[in-house]
């Protein structure tokens, strides 16, 4: 993959990510001011919907992977699982011990994450496996 295609796929995962945020906080805003529904399991309910959809995007849109779904989606939710526990250390270290204001500790938790997300799913979930690696390899193909 050449670098302007590498970029150009980042620009597409970032902005399925974008859909998945909006899918995430569109729930949670439902949930807790909609059906006064407790803020965390709004959040907990929101992060699962925006997985799926940035999942379910990503998997096309962004990498035309061929993995199958019951390897890919697992991969995809540990990604994402750790994501999650990044974003709580992250989070904490940025509000409680920086003391900055939480939109802004979020911001950056976001950016840093985007990285984190898009590496993890790109060679990890959803990166061709090994062995069709080395027969494209083999055949004389790009890989």
């Amino acid at each position: 993959m050449t670098t302007v295609t590498g970029f150009g796929r980042f620009l597409r995962f970032a902005a399925v990510g974008a859909v998945g945020t909006a899918a995430h906080y569109g729930l949670l805003l439902a949930l807790v001011e909609g059906l006064g529904a407790a803020p965390l399991p709004g959040s907990i309910a929101g992060f699962l919907l925006g997985a799926v959809v940035n999942y379910a995007i990503g998997r096309r849109f962004v990498f035309a992977s061929e993995r199958a779904h019951v390897e890919a989606f697992p991969r995809f939710m540990t990604v994402a699982g750790i994501g999650l526990c990044w974003n709580a250390a992250l989070m904490y270290m940025f509000v409680d011990v920086l003391a900055l204001h939480y939109l802004v500790a979020q911001l950056l938790t976001t950016g840093l994450l985007l990285l984190w997300h898009y590496a993890g799913n790109a060679r990890w979930t959803f990166g061709r496996p090994k062995a069709v690696k080395a027969a494209r390899a083999d055949a004389g193909e790009g890989v």
